[in-house]
């Protein structure tokens, strides 16, 4: 007797159901995307259960163990594709050709009318894309290995552009290579914290339709604006832009230890991602801080989500977003506050505790961002909070009530 209950179709079926259920899916285009392609057929060294959770797949690691490339969860892909809003007809250029299973996703959506081209630095990644890509009948899209921020100008001008890597800028190339009415996803890393944000726009100034929490793996080739700074070893460290001063003294976080607390309070499930939002369009400071399990336990440093929180650094001081779990009958909540470190660690925690005083006020509330090119002087720029990078500048603002 056949299992139907655990066939690829009916696997396929349910995680599209659930995706469905919670709102990641809501077009009835991109539901038949996903029902209709074969996702195992991009992951044959994954079980078929595994194809089909709603879970990231690793392909591709470096010699150090790194992760080189993945199959995104398909909560993600979903999620950005509906950002991207790609229609019949469209040309389509996907930067990070991953396994294929995106592309196929997106020539599903562009039918029979339209062009889909993805690329990769990675050979091997684009070798296993194009095996994918046959495997499910899709051998008419276009692979191609070379640097994504170059794009690819032989098949342009695109009606859509995406990203599936972590991108640090706004490559010119992606600009000038979008069409007039065209519209650009970019999983897009500013002041530490990343967000899939679609643009609309002209090649001078695009605009931001949408913006989503997101992680990515970052992307390679393309000069990454990242610095990193040992705080403790291997066990603390400090990531900021290349635009930003951040030096914090020697041995920082041996330095007497302060905390503020905002008398902001979040229960167990409620996310307070939009801190980092709010902190990284007020503060020039705001960074992104991260620490080991042992240097949690140690208490070398106390972030509120270890693997990334924001921190805020300032001459020789520096402060991170934590919590504290409150005790008493009913649900569980948490206090947000900051920790801080050197002589000015108690005024630096104070200011993130304001910034979480500011998302409580609303906490749905989300900034919009113009994305200019680099040499855009001040004059020329809209009002707004300000993030340079080497290919744009960056502005961000808050809606007004």
């Amino acid at each position: 007797m056949i299992d139907t209950d655990h066939t690829p179709e009916s696997l396929r079926a349910a995680l599209v159901d659930q995706l469905r259920a919670d709102h990641y899916v809501r077009s009835a285009r991109v539901e038949r995307a996903l029902r209709e392609v074969p996702r195992h057929l991009f992951v044959p060294d994954a079980s078929t259960a595994d194809a089909y959770a709603n879970e990231s797949v690793t392909t591709h690691r470096d010699g150090t163990g790194t992760i080189r490339s993945c199959a995104s969860a398909p909560s993600v892909v979903a999620m950005m594709l509906e950002q991207l809003d790609v229609q019949p007809g469209h040309r389509v250029l996907e930067i990070g050709a991953g396994t294929g299973y995106n592309a196929a996703l997106l020539r599903e959506l562009t039918g029979p009318g339209g062009q889909v081209t993805t690329i990769d630095i990675d050979t091997d990644v684009v070798e296993g894309a194009r095996t994918g890509l046959a495997a499910a009948g899709y051998d008419d899209v276009t692979v191609l290995a070379r640097d994504g921020a170059l794009g690819d100008d032989a098949h342009a001008p695109y009606d859509r552009i995406i990203v599936t890597v972590g991108a640090w800028d706004v490559p010119s190339a992606w600009r000038d290579q979008l069409s007039a009415a065209g519209r650009m996803v970019v999983p897009l890393r500013f002041r530490g914290t990343t967000r899939t944000i679609a643009f609309a726009g002209s090649p001078d100034r695009l605009e931001s339709r949408s913006m989503q929490l997101c992680g990515f793996i970052p992307m390679r080739g393309h000069a990454d604006g990242e610095h990193a700074l040992a705080l403790d070893g291997d066990d603390v460290t400090l990531y900021y832009d290349e635009d930003q001063e951040i030096a914090p003294a020697s041995g920082i976080l041996d330095q007497p230890r302060t905390e503020a607390w905002s008398g902001v309070t979040v229960a167990g499930s409620e996310s307070f991602d939009g801190v980092w939002l709010r902190l990284a369009t007020a503060e020039p400071g705001t960074c992104r801080i991260t620490a080991t399990p042992s240097a949690v336990e140690r208490g070398r440093a106390t972030p509120a989500i270890p693997s990334l929180s924001p921190a805020l650094a300032e001459g020789a001081s520096l402060s991170y977003f934590t919590y504290r779990r409150l005790t008493g009958d009913g649900p569980a909540r948490a206090e947000l506050g900051a920790i801080g470190h050197g002589p000015a660690g108690d005024d630096l925690a104070e200011r993130i505790c304001n910034q979480i005083r500011v998302w409580d006020q609303d906490r749905s509330a989300v900034p919009t961002v113009e994305a200019v090119p680099s040499g855009t002087s001040d004059e020329q720029l809209p009002r707004g909070f300000v993030v340079d990078k080497r290919h744009s500048r960056l502005v961000l603002n808050w809606p007004t009530t």
